[in-house]
């Protein structure tokens, strides 16, 4: 019966945190989406360079919870806390994601196909749908989330 009980407080914890995720995405001006890893990162290449700095990127691909598509979500190393400049590598901690984890987003939905971006810290300007303040956070066994993996705002004077 304890058992029972545990899991009851654990699925109710959890459904209250998604619901304010969702909130918290709505007011930011995105898409929110969660969902299981089913392949783990992939680092890519930058296609542009801006001010000096390689726009790189990580890939993961997500099986949504909502509608059970698979997405590309498409993350921006430079907004990734531990950001090493022109790395060809991808940050630790987004590398540190894995088949099986769980992932809450907040983001811009691909204009074709079944993806997003625009997950990552907009740098304080006003979101809208095209720029939200969007974000990257893990959702533990427990249903605790993580912080922001897209939050920092180091390079933000890129686009200033």
């Amino acid at each position: 019966m304890n058992k029972l009980i545990i899991a009851v407080l654990l699925l109710s914890a959890s459904c209250a945190a998604m619901a304010d995720s969702q909130s918290d995405c709505d007011d930011a001006a995105g898409t929110y989406l969660t969902g299981r890893v089913v392949s783990g990162a992939k680092f890519a290449s930058a296609r542009t360079t801006l001010k000096g700095i390689k726009l790189t990127h990580t890939h993961v691909q997500v099986q949504s919870d909502q509608d059970g598509h698979l997405y590309d979500v498409a993350m921006d190393n430079v907004f990734a806390s531990d950001y090493l400049r022109n790395s060809s590598r991808m940050p630790r901690s987004l590398a540190a994601i894995r088949a099986g984890d769980h992932l809450e987003l907040c983001g811009e939905p691909y204009s074709s196909g079944y993806g997003i971006h625009w997950v990552h810290t907009n740098c304080n300007a006003t979101p809208d749908p095209t720029h939200p303040d969007g974000s990257v956070k893990e959702v533990a066994a427990d249903g605790s989330v993580s912080r922001n993996l897209e939050s920092s705002q180091a390079y933000c004077y890129l686009w200033n």
